[in-house]
Formats: structure tokens, C-alpha cells, sequence
């Protein structure tokens, strides 16, 4: 039976599937849906996310995944369970080999958590690699060459940064600032700036409808609802992506000084590779409008987003299985 040996990016903002021999097949909202007084788990995926910040007292949409690690232990494993079943269909002969990416800073323990809940969801063996080795990979470099790469990854709750050369790492930071910072960031700015409480829904599409991290020529601009915090009650401000950047600033300024940190770690041959050849950018974070204008800006290095950056780390760990089992298994 083939198509057995899967690739799960298992993000804290989506999980993604590859399946060997059929690409990415599935990306899903990592949310649970669950009955607090039942302790029963309702849906999985976009349907738990549509939940968000709208559920009754006894139904809570969380999720398990909080800055790359996992947070809830039991419900992360349904979840994958959940979401390797339906990626194979029922028809599954034997268990697959399962690779799953895990941020370059974890530690052995949160390492360990995440073998033991790939076993627990079905996986007949399981394989952990680091996140900017998959990201590198699904972008498309050659990683096995002696020659200096920067993969920065900006997921939903952590921001991968690493200098690969001859197949490794050779330096790595990860921090915790990512996707789900910018949307807090924004909240706040609207709190402050307007008196207005939005959810991180509505911060989540403001950041992708007119979310910039660098002066843009033209300004966008949008129309906001939620609650204005003087009188209670319903109401609207349009807001521009001027405001965005102003809102934005305080969490992209971290990752380019975290770019920034790696850079002054790095050995000067490989420094003058990542010069010749720029930083690579994957991850959902990293389509935030203007932001490889901004590394570009604050490094001098010539910074571009891989072509799918959402896929990458998924296509990278699936690349890696299909590598480990050797194309006749």
C-alpha cells in the first residue's frame, strides 16, 4: 500500500498534511471545539475556528498548539488523529510513517510531547525535524550544499530563524513573536487608539486585508466593527494600513533584531553566501504585506517570500519522509 508516509506541519495557527506521492491534501485551522460539561469534542478545523470568541458558556473553541508547542496534551492527539484519518480515508492498511516539524528551540521535553502524541494518533514510526530545515527544503534550496542559506519562518506562535549549510543548522534561533502577536498587537491598537474591542478574528483580517509592515505608496483602507469600550454598544472606525504599521511595529521590529542576532552569530563565509544569495521567507506570517521590504531595509540584505510560504514547511517535512523511506518503499 503506498501513499502511506505523511509530512504534518503542526502549527499553532494550521495543521497541514502531505502525503507522499499527492502533495499538501489538507490545511486546517488548528481549533477543537469542545462541551465543557460533557468533556465531548464537537469539530475540528474551520468549523471550531468559526467559533471562535462566539461560543455559549459550555462550549469552548481552543487551541491546543500555543507557540509551537503543545499546550493540551490529550486534545492535540485527537486532533492529529482526527485530521491524519480524514487525509488518508478510511482505507488505511498499515500505519504511516509520520515526520512532524517542531520549532528549532524546543526542548526535549516539548520534542518528546509531540513524538508520543504522532504514536498515540496512529503513526507507525515517527520522525521529528526541525522547522527551518523543512521550510528550507519546501522553498526549494538545495540544502545539502556547502553554502549558506537563511531560512527565516514566521509561523502563527513562533519565528524560526536559521543559517543552514551542508544539510544542518549551523545557527538557529527561534522566538516566541509570530503571526498571533501581530494580531494581538492589533487588538491592542484599536483599544488604545479608537476605544474599540475587536476579536482576534476581526485582528486576523485586518491583518490581511490592510496589515503592513513598511511605508506602502498608497494607503488601504478598511471598515472595523466591535465594541466601543465607553459606551457599550456596537460600532464602526475605518482604520488605514498607515495605522497597521504603527500597530505592527513593536513585534516586526523584534523578529528583523532577531534576524539581526543570528546574522552577528553567523561565520563570515557563510555571512557572505547569505549576502550573495538574500534571506528566504516562509510561513504564513511572513505574508505580511511590506515585511521582506523591511528586513531588506534594516539589513541590507536582499530579502524574498518563498513561492508558497503556507506549504513550505509542510512539502519540506513530507520532502524529508519520501528522503527517509527512499523512493522504492
Amino acid at each position: 500500500m503506498q501513499y502511506t508516509d505523511i509530512g504534518i506541519d503542526l502549527g499553532t495557527a494550521s495543521i497541514l498534511v502531505y502525503i507522499r506521492g499527492k502533495g499538501v491534501v489538507l490545511k486546517e485551522p488548528s481549533v477543537v471545539a469542545y462541551d465543557r460539561d460533557t468533556d465531548q469534542i464537537l469539530t475540528f478545523g474551520e468549523d471550531a475556528r468559526q467559533m471562535l470568541g462566539r461560543t455559549p458558556g459550555n462550549i469552548v473553541a481552543v487551541r491546543p498548539l500555543r507557540q509551537g508547542v503543545i499546550s493540551d496534551y490529550q486534545i492535540t492527539e485527537q486532533m492529529m488523529k482526527h485530521f491524519i484519518t480524514k487525509a488518508l480515508g478510511r482505507r488505511i492498511y498499515r500505519k504511516p510513517l509520520i515526520a512532524v516539524c517542531v520549532p528549532s528551540g524546543v526542548t526535549e521535553v516539548e520534542r518528546k510531547a509531540v513524538e508520543d502524541a504522532t504514536r498515540m494518533a496512529g503513526a507507525r514510526d515517527v520522525r521529528i525535524i526541525e522547522e527551518p530545515i523543512a521550510a528550507a527544503i519546501g522553498a526549494g534550496i538545495d540544502i545539502i550544499k556547502p553554502c549558506g542559506n537563511m531560512i527565516v519562518d514566521i509561523g502563527g506562535g513562533t519565528t524560526d530563524i536559521a543559517v543552514i549549510s551542508l544539510g544542518g543548522t549551523v545557527v538557529s534561533t527561534s522566538v516566541k513573536i509570530a503571526g498571533d502577536d501581530f494580531d494581538e498587537a492589533i487588538v491592542r491598537y484599536m483599544r488604545k487608539k479608537h476605544n474599540l474591542l475587536i476579536g482576534e478574528r476581526t485582528a486576523e483580517d485586518i491583518k490581511i486585508r490592510v496589515g503592513s509592515a513598511y511605508p506602502r505608496p498608497e494607503a488601504d483602507y478598511m471598515d472595523v466593527r466591535g465594541r466601543n469600550l465607553v459606551t457599550g454598544l456596537p460600532k464602526t472606525v475605518k482604520i488605514s494600513s498607515e495605522e497597521t504599521e504603527e500597530a505592527l511595529r513593536e513585534p516586526t521590529t523584534q523578529i528583523v533584531e532577531a534576524i539581526h542576532g543570528v546574522l552577528e552569530k553567523t561565520p563570515p563565509e557563510l555571512a557572505a553566501d547569505i549576502a550573495d544569495r538574500g534571506i528566504v521567507l516562509t510561513g504564513g506570517g511572513s505574508l505580511l504585506r511590506g515585511l521582506e521590504d523591511l528586513i531588506a531595509a534594516k539589513t541590507g540584505i536582499n530579502t524574498m517570500t518563498a513561492e508558497d510560504p503556507m506549504t513550505a514547511v509542510a512539502i519540506g517535512t513530507g520532502k524529508y519522509v519520501e528522503f527517509l523511506s527512499g523512493a522504492g518503499n
